[in-house]
């Protein structure tokens, strides 16, 4: 049985952290020129994945974040599923925050070369899938 006072104290860490990372990506990107509302959906974007998917059910780090089965589940079911606002846009836009973060992350080495390149390489392979399944879970072809 899980201590439910060891997980949220867990997960109340991981927050911190993970505050920490997204206030350092939001400064980098305000530092490139991106606009405001550009900065804010990916904030947006990155703080649902890292605060909200990955400590729903365990206590996942971002590092975790870039595990096969972690993206897989979230683009491929989660997203689609449990999120009114899925479209196959907000896939792709997802995605696209997401890339940018883990890119952060690796260069500003809190992410080894391992993570990231498995993380991107899940990305490609699998982006065209999820977006599909997106479009047919929205249109009602897919059931699952």
């Amino acid at each position: 049985m899980i201590d439910f006072e060891k997980f949220e104290k867990q997960c109340d860490e991981i927050r911190e952290i993970n505050a920490k990372y997204i206030e350092e990506f939001v400064d980098e990107l305000s530092k490139k020129g991106f606009v405001d509302k550009t900065i804010k959906r990916h904030y947006e974007n990155v703080d649902f994945y890292l605060n909200t998917y990955l400590l729903r059910e365990d206590a996942l780090t971002m590092e975790n974040g870039c595990k096969d089965e972690y993206l897989s589940d979230f683009f491929g079911y989660f997203f689609i599923r449990k999120c009114m606002w899925s479209t196959p846009d907000t896939v792709k836009s997802t995605m696209a925050s997401l890339k940018k973060f883990y890119r952060f992350m690796y260069e500003s080495n809190r992410l080894s070369k391992e993570d990231y390149e498995e993380f991107m390489d899940t990305i490609r392979i699998d982006k065209e899938y999820w977006i599909d399944c997106c479009s047919k879970y929205n249109d009602g072809i897919s059931e699952w």
